[in-house]
């Protein structure tokens, strides 16, 4: 009764491959249906096994997409409705979501959407190139993406066949771009990959496009919990993947945050610290809240810098918040630094604070109600400091407070003279290029503090805490 749905659906190959493997799932569920009865009689010798062959069941689930007549008749109408959702209108961002007979080729970076539906096959709408990586228009970043290609084809056309059916949807996403960068790991890569994959709660394969493995390595705690899946090098793959969907880049919609109109679960950055609290085992989840009667000191974590933005009057801040009443803690993150563990540290702390930069990302570990810190530098960088930690603060309920570096606090006063454009006309630099920019504005420039005015800084994030 399979032979007529079977010959739409699958070559003559497939159909021999696919009895096979009926067959074996067939065996499976009568030695299942044994041992159950067979636990009735001998339930203590028997539990062992069990539990292995119920694993064994759980792992075929996902290997093999058509069981049954109603899945075979699910696939069936898919096909005929498969329709890739392309999305290449988004700032950050281009995305494909595809559903029905979709067949992933890693050697040929190409993504096969196969159709019942008759349609002109030359037509430009049919096939899309998409670089899988949420920073659409950076060049830099861009550059180390490899692109892809969704296809529309026609059931009957020259396609490859599947070498392997998984039962669970996939997302496909690059490691290239700004990857290492401990704000684009979360901006680029963590974030959207949560946001992405949070509705299929944890059933969902990663298949991940410029492999690089030390960063699966750094983050496999947080990735291990977003699927049950091992993360595939789809690059490398000889093996023709077949799903019933895939999402081909990460739909993404701001930086270092999640639009929750645009996802079905109206997932959030506050559901994203959560998932983070749970997989790296932060305790805390309220900060202290300060009254006249509490003894204990709240917690400040200074982030500091070593190679630019150094904050070169370190040693005075620390000495000046513990005279405030401030217990202090210095750090500096880097790639060689644990996850977990730095993460915890942080998540002692009530406050944080540091000079504008990728430090500043670890307010993501921070207990509800915490405080962040951000010292912005000379440059006419009130937008970006704003985007990128001051909006993100907000969704994840914390505290911002920003100080804004004078002329007299800068280093730059000791390279050009005041009446230097790098004072007068910062934005003329801007327009230069981003790389211009950054060199005179992020690279060179140190900063020092005015303890007095940073004093009332200091004070106001106490009575923050008092508000928590």
């Amino acid at each position: 009764m399979y032979n007529p749905m079977l010959a739409k659906s699958f070559s003559h190959y497939e159909r021999k491959t696919f009895g096979w493997r009926a067959f074996v799932v067939m065996l499976i569920v009568v030695f299942s249906s044994c041992m159950v009865f067979m636990n009735h009689l001998y339930p203590q010798s028997v539990n062992g096994d069990a539990m292995n062959l119920q694993s064994s069941i759980k792992a075929a689930e996902d290997m093999f997409v058509i069981k049954d007549t109603t899945l075979l008749k699910k696939l069936e109408t898919e096909k005929k409705d498969a329709e890739p959702m392309c999305n290449v209108l988004e700032p950050l961002s281009d995305y494909c979501e595809t559903k029905g007979d979709i067949r992933v080729q890693g050697n040929s970076s190409t993504i096969f959407v196969v159709s019942s539906h008759d349609f002109n096959v030359s037509a430009e709408n049919n096939s899309w190139i998409i670089q899988p990586y949420p920073r659409k228009g950076n060049a830099g970043a861009m550059s180390s993406v490899k692109s892809w290609t969704v296809k529309l084809v026609q059931d009957g056309e020259k396609i490859p066949k599947c070498s392997v059916y998984h039962g669970y949807p996939a997302v496909l996403f690059s490691l290239g771009g700004y990857s290492g960068n401990h704000f684009h790991d979360f901006s680029d890569l963590l974030v959207p990959i949560f946001s992405n994959s949070r509705y299929f709660k944890s059933e969902v394969h990663f298949l991940a496009t410029d492999y690089k493995s030390w960063w699966i390595g750094k983050y496999k705690t947080l990735l291990n919990n977003m699927s049950k899946n091992k993360i595939r090098d789809i690059d490398n793959e000889n093996e023709v993947h077949c799903f019933p969907s895939v999402t081909t880049g990460l739909k993404s919609h701001k930086e270092f945050g999640i639009d929750s109109s645009k996802f079905p679960n109206r997932v959030s950055m506050r559901d994203f610290r959560q998932f983070l609290r749970s997989s790296l085992s932060l305790n805390r989840v309220e900060s202290i809240k300060m009254n006249d009667d509490i003894v204990t000191r709240p917690r400040l974590l200074i982030m500091s810098r070593k190679k630019s933005r150094i904050l070169l009057n370190e040693d005075d801040v620390r000495q000046m918040a513990e005279d405030l009443g401030y217990e202090v803690v210095l750090a500096e993150a880097n790639l060689s630094t644990n996850l977990t563990k730095f993460a915890q540290i942080v998540n002692s702390c009530d406050v944080i604070m540091g000079v504008h930069g990728a430090g500043l990302t670890n307010m993501v570990f921070l207990p509800n109600n915490a405080v962040l810190i951000q010292l912005v530098p000379l440059g006419a960088m009130d937008y970006l400091a704003k985007r990128d930690f001051g909006d993100p603060a907000g969704e994840m309920n914390i505290k911002y407070l920003d100080y804004k570096i004078g002329v007299n606090e800068s280093s730059l006063v000791e390279q050009y003279p005041l009446n230097h454009k790098v004072f007068k006309d910062p934005s003329s630099f801007f327009k230069k290029g981003w790389g211009v920019f950054r060199a005179i504005y992020l690279d060179k420039q140190n900063v020092k503090v005015d303890l007095n005015r940073f004093r009332s800084t200091l004070l106001e994030a106490k009575k923050l805490l008092a508000t928590s």
